[in-house]
């Protein structure tokens, strides 16, 4: 018990002195703060962006669907490989009724829709939307999208047969278009035509950051073609039950496509099936190499501040030679003016974590004005954890120093 007092009232004492030392030295402690402010801020920005672009990328892949496939004349063009785009671009368009087709025929799919989509402008009254994303699609779209209604109701399938001019609506043309009103049975222009307000989408976010989801309008495929034809083409989506149906059933639906095409059996696909899962492949060979580019600098800012506390904690052993030597003169033990300064240099690192988390936290917010980023509890912990890493790493050695001075040759400094 005696022993765990001394260690415990040596901690402390230690603690006050390397306080009492900070404060005689305060621009010194500052400077050298300010390099592992650097380190941090660095360390917690990237921590806090690469989180942000993470959290960002799971809600866009949820917004693409699970258990899903993209039947569609392009590819997506993830990957490395050339993009022909001139053998593509002549390949027959996609039909509305192979969404029929692939629906009755298909053992492993629980739903298939079509969509079409085009940029238009929205009109209400004398307020205009722009740029907002027309999708005509059918009825089951709502089987094969994560989209979900709010308010109102989505088209039926009636209302897509006939053409009938309905629409649902995103929150953000909604608030563009409405500002206080209530939208559901106020008529909006679309092309020059009159649509009905029935329903409204749950607010979606942006796609990895970048496309707002909730700028966009649905009409029934007969309606939008109507007005545009197909030329902006037809996608066809199709929805499994489980993983494994769709690992199965992706191969499925290739043959039935194949089949609707009347392709041969040594011809190539006049088709693509694109699948979410090229986004996550492409996603992870990107953050490896942002992770390796952004453990480098901050491993570098790192090591510059770390050299910094080593220098000053080495100039600090220089000018307290002596209180040292009289500190070991009166039975201080070499491991209890090791703690001492080891301890100086983590408060220092300590400090300077702190400065860098609050401005990591400023930081945080300007990048989410332009970009994506999330600071959790876990980068705070990371932050002030490696301060306390650095400080005991590279103070090691000033501490080192003056745990094995000479007592005798301490007190005759001067």
């Amino acid at each position: 018990m005696s022993k765990f007092y001394r260690i415990a009232n040596s901690v402390w004492e230690s603690l006050k002195i390397s306080l009492r030392a900070l404060g005689i030295n305060k621009t010194r402690s500052v400077l050298t703060a300010t390099c592992i402010v650097i380190g941090i801020v660095s360390v917690t920005t990237m921590s806090t962006t690469i989180d942000g672009i993470d959290r960002s990328f799971e809600n866009s892949m949820s917004m693409l669907g699970q258990n899903v496939i993209y039947v569609e004349k392009w590819p997506w063009g993830l990957g490395s490989g050339e993009y022909r785009w001139w053998e593509y671009r002549n390949r027959p368009d996609m039909k509305i009724d192979y969404a029929d087709q692939l629906e009755e025929t298909s053992r492993f799919a629980s739903a298939v829709s079509a969509s079409s989509n085009r940029n238009v402008t929205v009109r209400f009254e004398d307020t205009y939307a722009n740029g907002v994303m027309l999708q005509g699609a059918t009825e089951t779209i709502t089987q094969t999208s994560t989209m979900d209604i709010a308010e109102g109701r989505f088209f039926t399938v009636e209302e897509e047969r006939t053409g009938a001019n309905v629409v649902v609506m995103g929150q953000s043309v909604s608030d563009a278009l409405f500002d206080l009103e209530y939208p559901l049975g106020k008529q909006v222009r679309i092309a020059g035509q009159r649509f009905l307000v029935i329903g409204l989408l749950e607010r979606q976010g942006s796609f990895l950051g970048l496309e707002d989801i909730d700028n966009q309008v649905i009409i029934p495929m007969s309606a939008f073609q109507e007005i545009y034809g197909t030329r902006t083409g037809v996608r066809l989506i199709v929805k499994f039950p489980s993983e494994e149906a769709q690992l199965v059933g992706e191969y499925e639906i290739e043959g039935l496509m194949r089949r609707i095409r009347q392709l041969d059996p040594m011809e190539e696909n006049d088709f693509a099936i694109n699948k979410p899962e090229a986004f996550r492949q492409q996603y992870e060979s990107m953050t490896f190499a942002i992770y390796g580019i952004g453990i480098f600098l901050t491993s570098l800012a790192l090591f510059i501040g770390g050299i910094g506390v080593m220098n000053i904690m080495f100039v600090s052993v220089r000018e307290r030679t002596k209180e040292i030597g009289i500190r070991k003169a009166v039975g201080a033990k070499a491991w209890e003016i090791l703690g001492q300064f080891l301890v100086e240099a983590t408060i220092i690192c300590m400090v300077g974590g702190l400065i860098g988390v609050a401005l990591s936290v400023i930081t945080t917010q300007v990048i989410n004005q332009f970009f994506v980023a999330y600071m959790s509890w876990q980068t705070v912990a990371l932050a002030f954890g490696i301060c306390t890493l650095v400080g005991l790493a590279f103070g090691f050695l000033p501490a080192y120093r003056a745990a094995k001075s000479d007592p005798i040759e301490s007190l005759r400094y001067e």
